[in-house]
């Protein structure tokens, strides 16, 4: 009947399966004459859906639909026609719920389509439609920075997976995943430069290593007007830690000397800026204490590690 692949049914497990999201990926060039209709109660099939039954994906993690985007992918589905069909679930007779391919379905209504091929596949439960939502996105769609740190930061903590369960999954290293979610501790004006593209991935990960806001959004005006590149900033960041001439390098000091005068719960917050990852303070009632760092992988030791050594350096 199709080109369908087998192995859908099994739903979750399918698509968080590598080999098996490898074959569902494949590029299928789809001709609907060879498609029949859905016959309202089998799952695991291919199979021709009306548009004007399918309700939208509650789980979307992407935010941006540009129309430049959007009218290129309808050119080329008015040239070539659909190339990949989209993904549903069955939530009732002829009722279906999205599960990937916004895109495609708004461009096929735009054009006016009545029908749309899709893989109609079961999904039981709210954490499954998540997680099926998340995962199927991040691997086919192209998500900004920020949408993909949401997207892993969902799938922890409403799917309950760990860091090194995601990059399992999705076929990332565990370092990947870290440092993903961890932009999602930067101001939100550096978020909305890096969707924009006003800044790389790697730029934010640079601006994430200074303590406070204020250094973190000035950096970002310095590398908009001047064009930085990713290496001038990270030396940048190095510098302003270890010079004792250069006026935000003082306010890192200024902001460190302190840390005394403020509560735990701020220390924990400083720290957890400057070494970006989990930091717990905890202190005794004579006075002495322990500060507990976390790391999660060996990639993250040695960053640490690097860190410690540029701090050594500063004299602080």
């Amino acid at each position: 009947m199709s080109k369908f692949k087998p192995g859908l049914g099994r739903g979750l497990d399918a698509l968080m399966n590598p080999k098996v999201r490898e074959e569902v990926n494949d590029p299928i060039a789809v001709d609907s004459n060879e498609i029949s209709s859905d016959d309202g109660k089998s799952f695991d099939i291919l199979a021709k859906i009306p548009v004007a039954n399918i309700s939208p994906n509650p789980y979307q993690p992407r935010t941006e639909f540009t129309a430049e985007a959007l009218d290129e992918l309808k050119k080329s589905i008015l040239e070539n026609g659909l190339i990949q069909p989209i993904t549903v679930r069955r939530v009732a007779q002829n009722e279906y719920q999205l599960i990937s391919g916004e895109r495609r379905l708004r461009c096929c209504k735009d054009i006016g389509y009545k029908d749309i091929p899709a893989y109609i596949i079961k999904v039981d439960t709210k954490e499954a439609m998540l997680a099926l939502s998340l995962i199927e996105n991040i691997q086919r769609e192209k998500l900004n920075a920020i949408e993909v740190a949401h997207a892993y930061k969902r799938l922890m903590e409403e799917c309950n997976l760990s860091q090194e369960n995601i990059a399992d999954k999705v076929g990332k290293d565990r370092s990947t995943i870290t440092n993903s979610i961890r932009l999602l501790k930067l101001p939100l004006q550096i978020q909305q430069s890096l969707i924009k593209d006003e800044i790389s991935a790697g730029h934010a990960r640079a601006l994430i290593n200074l303590p406070t806001e204020s250094l973190q959004i000035d950096l970002l005006k310095k590398i908009k007007s001047g064009n930085l590149s990713v290496r001038k900033v990270e030396n940048l960041v190095k510098k302003l830690i270890l010079d004792p001439q250069d006026k935000l390098g003082k306010n890192i000091r200024t902001t460190l000397s302190k840390q005394e005068e403020i509560s735990l719960a701020d220390i924990e917050n400083k720290l957890r800026g400057i070494f970006g990852t989990k930091v717990l303070c905890k202190q005794k009632k004579n006075g002495a204490g322990q500060i507990l760092i976390e790391f999660y992988s060996s990639d993250e030791l040695e960053r640490l590690f690097e860190l410690f050594d540029i701090i050594e350096k500063s004299n602080y």
